[in-house]
Parts: C-alpha cells; structure tokens; sequence
C-alpha cells in the first residue's frame, strides 16, 4: 500500500475544510504544579518520571482511580513536550458509541457506508504533530485495538472505505481506571497493544492516599470557582477541613471539587458536611441468635455471600445487563460471572423477572 504524508499547510487546509478542526481543544486553565503533585512522595515521583518522558515521542499511560487526575497529567504530558504548538485531541472511548467509535477515530471516505455522503478526516488526523489522548482505552473493542496497534508500530491507519493507508506523526497518551493487565488476563484487551502503549507508565495514587494535599487543593478550587461564578464563599474550617482529611474518597479529587463548587455556589458548609456524614453498610445487619450457640463460619458465609449477590447486582444494573462488561468491572471471567449468578440466584439475562436488593420476590427490571 501506498502512505500519505501530510504537510503542515496540507493537514490544516484538510481541517478547515471539513470542518472538523473544532475537535481540537484548547488546553484550558492548568492548575500549578504545586497544587497538582503535591507533598507527597508518590507525586513527587510522577512529576520526575513526568518531566523526563516529556520531550520523548513514546506512547504514555496513565493509570488510576476514576477522579484522581489523568486528564490534566496528559495535558501537562502535550504542555511540556516539543509538540505543545500542535493540536490537542482528547477523545472519550466510553462517551461515544462503539459502532460509531471507529469513524471518530479514524475517518471515513465518501460512500463508504448509508450516510456517508462526503470525506471525514477521524480524530487521529486532526492529532497529526500533535498529541492524541485515549481516555477509558479499556473502553475499546478488539477490532479498533488492532487498528490503534497498527497506528503506534508504524504510524500508519486507513478510514473506513479507503483503499490506501495514511501517514501521520502523533503522541498517543492513554488513560484508563482498570488494571490492564487483568483485562489481557481475562482476554478483553490485546496483549501486543498492552505491551505497545505501557511504554512509560504513570501510576496516580487516590486522594485517601494524599490526606496532606487536601487543604491545599480545596483551598484552589475554592479560589478557582469564587473567581469562576463571581462568589465570595470564605475559607472553609478548621472543622470542616479535619473531615475532608478523614473521609475515604471514593470519588476522588473529582468529588473534591464538586463539593467545594457546591460550597461556593450555596453558601453553607452544611452542603459538605452532609453528603461525608458516615453511612453504615447494611450487608453487616444479620440476624444473630445471641441466645443460642453462634456458627462464626456459617454467619461470616452468609454475609459474604450476600454482599458478592448485592455487588453483582449493582454492577448488572449499571451496564444494563451487559455481563460481558459486568465481569470486566468486577475484574472476573466471563465464566465465573456466569456461575456466580447462577449461585446467587439471580437471572441470566435482564428481560428475566429477577429480585431486587432486599426482596427476592421483587422485579428488579420494573424498579
């Protein structure tokens, strides 16, 4: 096959034309690094390995809790590297559709499917001297792996319809939540690709693991959205500061920053301090015959049993049902899902009548 090489001025014109060039996005407002990295020493190392991967063309990932930062590491990666003047291309792997996630990416010629009535440049142009993030690359099926795998060996990829391969030069940063290395385990995501993008990785520790840089990101966004919604929320307490330092974070920086936005917005520390009220899990409210001779094995059985049905359930719900997905989020084969709803009693499959948390008699669906 024939590549492609676009100029500067031949890539641009392509932009404009199409119209897609609004895809590219500016960088936005950075936070300091300061507040970014941090005191602790795990930062400290993510902002070392940082400023030495930078000026080198190689794939980035970035791996964390969902809230913990990926975003703004992969534009200070784009910020600090010899491509800063090209284009920044963000492209949301789970935010768009998995059929059409392959014309995004790649592009697609006239008439190469119904609807296609004109030639669309795909994200990976637009990136072209640039930098291209993949966020949620778990997210991507195993047809548009191997075409990302083509891009990263030789720089070259083809749009839907095409009959020639095309050239482009650009940094691939990815992010994603998951362990990778379970899902090459579990037989979701290409091994060869795993290999191919881990070529430096960042670990982004959570926010429970950086108790010491909480006052200093609150006090940042609390800056940054009085300025931003022309407030002027005070400083937040002492009180209410030794209860963000001792809450878990499930949520992260992420859930950080939207209380302080919801502090700034109403006013009140109220706000704050009732959504980190402690919540009591109910799984650990068993019956416990204290008046008769207590089986510790027996109970401790029951109660993991039900707390692993609960968690089953939830995930279902959350993927509608998709147990292949369900069993990538839990971590687990698709085989030993299969088996562990069937244990717990639960359905197979969503259109089934199937009971809810508390009631096995409940429909879940009609909920």
């Amino acid at each position: 096959m024939q590549c492609e090489v676009f100029s500067p001025k031949q890539w641009k014109r392509r932009m404009t034309a199409s119209g897609t060039n609004t895809l590219v996005q500016p960088l936005g407002e950075m936070p300091p690094e300061e507040i970014v990295f941090g005191r602790t020493e795990a930062m400290r190392a993510v902002r070392d390995r940082l400023n030495k991967l930078a000026g080198a063309n190689v794939p980035v990932l970035i791996q964390g809790e969902s809230g913990t930062g990926k975003d703004i590491i992969a534009r200070m990666i784009h910020a600090a590297s010899p491509w800063r003047s090209g284009p920044w291309v963000k492209v949301n792997c789970p935010a768009i559709p998995g059929t059409l996630l392959e014309s995004e990416l790649f592009g697609y010629e006239k008439g190469a499917f119904t609807g296609a009535y004109g030639v669309k440049p795909g994200r990976v142009e637009m990136a072209h001297r640039g930098t291209l993030f993949l966020d949620e690359i778990s997210e991507l099926d195993l047809a548009l792996q191997s075409k990302l795998l083509q891009l990263l060996q030789d720089g070259q990829f083809c749009r839907i319809g095409a009959q020639e391969d095309k050239k482009v030069e650009v940094r691939v940063v990815c992010a994603t939540n998951r362990k990778l290395e379970q899902e090459v385990e579990n037989g979701t995501f290409r091994s060869d690709l795993f290999y191919r993008i881990n070529v430096v990785n960042l670990h982004l520790p959570p926010l429970r693991e950086r108790a010491v840089d909480i006052p200093g990101l609150a006090a940042y966004f609390l800056e940054y959205h009085n300025r931003k919604y022309n407030c002027r929320a005070k400083p937040l307490s002492n009180e209410i500061m030794t209860v963000l330092s001792k809450y878990h974070w499930p949520g992260n920086i992420r859930e950080l920053e939207n209380l302080v936005k919801r502090y700034v917005i109403l006013g009140t520390e109220d706000v704050i301090s009732s959504d980190l009220a402690p919540r009591s899990p109910d799984f650990f409210n068993t019956e416990i015959p204290v008046d008769g001779q207590i089986s510790l094995k027996k109970l401790t059985r029951q109660a993991v049993r039900e707390l692993e049905r609960k968690v089953i359930l939830k995930v279902l719900q959350h993927h509608h049902w998709n147990r292949k997905q369900a069993a990538r989020t839990l971590s687990i084969s698709y085989r030993a899902l299969l088996y562990k709803i069937r244990d717990a009693g639960l359905p197979s499959n969503r259109s089934s009548k199937r009971p809810d948390n508390e009631n096995p008699k409940h429909d879940v669906a009609a909920d």
